[in-house]
Parts: C-alpha cells; sequence; structure tokens
C-alpha cells in the first residue's frame, strides 16, 4: 500500500494571508475534503469564505443558499451546538428585523431559533462545516480553522 501526505501552498488574491492546504493520496487515490456553507450571495464576507473554500486543493464544496433553502430548526441546533454558539451569539441584528421582532433584549433561545426558522436572515453567515468541525466564517479567515 502506497501512503502520502501532499502540501500545496495556496494565496488569496488581495487578501494577503498564505495557507497550507494538505491532500492525503492512499494506493493512488487523492482524498479530498467535503466542506458546505451555507451561504448567502449578497454577503461579501460569505462570497470571500465561498472563493478562500473554492480555491483550496483538495477541497470539494457544497453551497446551501440558505435563504432558498431555509434551515431545519435540528439543523440551526446542530450547527450552533458545534460551533459552540447560542442562537443569540448566532443572531444576525443589522440588516435583519431583529430589533422588530423583539429579539435583541430578553427573547429567549427558543424564541430566537423559531424566528430564525421563518426569517433566515436573523442566521448571521456564513457558517462552514467540514470534518473538523462547524464556524461561524466572520471574519472570512476563520474558514482556515476547519481547513
Amino acid at each position: 500500500m502506497q501512503f502520502k501526505n501532499e502540501k500545496s501552498a495556496f494565496a488569496f488574491a488581495g487578501h494577503g494571508f498564505r495557507d497550507i492546504a494538505t491532500q492525503t493520496t492512499f494506493s493512488g487515490t487523492t482524498i479530498t475534503m467535503h466542506a458546505t456553507i451555507w451561504h448567502n450571495p449578497d454577503c461579501g464576507t460569505s462570497r470571500k469564505t465561498l472563493a478562500i473554500l473554492q480555491e483550496t486543493p483538495g477541497v470539494t464544496v457544497e453551497i446551501i443558499e440558505y435563504r432558498k433553502h431555509p434551515f431545519t430548526r435540528a439543523k440551526l441546533e446542530q450547527l450552533f451546538k458545534d460551533a459552540g454558539l447560542t442562537p443569540r451569539e448566532a443572531l444576525r441584528t443589522r440588516g435583519s428585523p431583529a430589533e422588530e421582532l423583539g429579539l435583541i433584549d430578553g427573547a429567549s433561545a427558543d424564541r430566537i431559533l423559531d424566528h430564525m426558522i421563518e426569517h433566515p436572515i436573523l442566521v448571521e453567515r456564513p457558517f462552514v462545516e467540514t470534518d473538523k468541525g462547524v464556524r461561524l466564517c466572520r471574519p472570512q479567515e476563520k474558514v482556515l480553522e476547519l481547513l
């Protein structure tokens, strides 16, 4: 059996950082990492995070536009738990109806989750999940912790 690790450098254009992505080859087959991004194409941070994922060698990306394909309550609970966040910490307050809905002060986690299901724009973005875990990728460089 043949096994080797290959490291390849990449640079994300215009952002001045470099990282090393690792691909593992086992018996001539390259094993890739799978990443899922809950994406809002209108969000600059989400677009930049997606670009990092797409430009990283060995990463396959599943893109879920969560405004078109909303979260289930179970998925949100799992993402928040795995990212170490509460619903309040994952609540998007800027550019959302959070204040109008009374979610800024004193709302319970259950109430926030209920409204997040009804109004996906209330969920801060982007969330990324890989075999290494889940992160709310703000700033976009947080995604590197998952690669």
